[in-house]
Parts: C-alpha cells; sequence; structure tokens
C-alpha cells in the first residue's frame, strides 16, 4: 500500500534528480557581484544571482511570489589576487523555482547542481528550505534582496 506520506516526499526526491536548469536564464536580470567570505557557509565565494521576468515585480516591491518565479544562482570560489578576492572556478549553480507541489519546501523547488549543470544531489529540506525558512521567513523565503541588483 502506497501511503500519503510517500506522494509528499516525491517532489523533493523529484527536484535533485530530473529538473533541468532553465535554459537562457543567463539573460534574465542579474545581481552584481556578490561575495561570501565565510568559509563555513554553503555559499562560501563569489555569487551572483538571476531572476526571470515572472518574479521580478515581486522581487522589487516584497509580497508573495507568483507561480513560475525563479531565481539561479552561479557560484564560484574565490582565490586571493593582490591581496583581494577575485572570482575563481564555477563551483555550482542552484535553483529556487515557485511550485505549489513543493509543499514541505514551502511551495518552492529547490535544486543543486554540479558546475557542468547535472544534479549535485543535494537535499533540498536540509540544505535549502530549512536555511532559507531562518533566513527569510517574511520574504516569501528568497534571502536574495533587490538591493543586490543596484
Amino acid at each position: 500500500m502506497v501511503t500519503a506520506a510517500f506522494f509528499a516526499a516525491v517532489p523533493a526526491a523529484m527536484a535533485a534528480g530530473t529538473v533541468s536548469l532553465p535554459k537562457g536564464y543567463e539573460k534574465w536580470e542579474k545581481s552584481k557581484q556578490q561575495i561570501v567570505d565565510d568559509k563555513k557557509s554553503l555559499f562560501y565565494g563569489i555569487h551572483y544571482t538571476y531572476v526571470n521576468s515572472k518574479a521580478m515585480n515581486t522581487f522589487k516591491k516584497k509580497g508573495t511570489y507568483p507561480e513560475g518565479s525563479m531565481f539561479v544562482v552561479v557560484q564560484y570560489g574565490i582565490r586571493q589576487e593582490g591581496g583581494k578576492p577575485v572570482q575563481g572556478k564555477k563551483s555550482m549553480i542552484v535553483l529556487m523555482k515557485k511550485d505549489k507541489r513543493y509543499k514541505e519546501t514551502g511551495g518552492w523547488l529547490f535544486a543543486g547542481y554540479t558546475p557542468q549543470g547535472k544534479s549535485s544531489g543535494i537535499d533540498p529540506v536540509k540544505n535549502c528550505y530549512e536555511c532559507h525558512l531562518k533566513e527569510a521567513p517574511d520574504r516569501d523565503l528568497v534571502i536574495s534582496k533587490y538591493a543586490d541588483f543596484r
């Protein structure tokens, strides 16, 4: 017998394994360079956030994001050049997509990818949702801020 709990867990398991990166995300609005220098952080490095047009209006004004809103973060390592942090090699890519089927992650699909765009197998609850819930409960779980784009 298949239980309701099994079906509730299916979207989270599917996220990392079967969801492809959206094509053309590099043409979406892009943040300025952001540096996270805390070596304990999952996001240690230099990253850029891309926001699709469906999310941009809410991103600017705040509120609840419409279905299909997407954010892609491209992460790079940090190397030192002349005592200053500079962008190293690409280290990971993450996707956050508003999708009401993902109830266990607040109505968002979270997925991680290798620098080549293959699934990284991250745990969408432990590695993504729990942090987003802690950092941005009042911003519909979106940690990035529009101020990072100006």
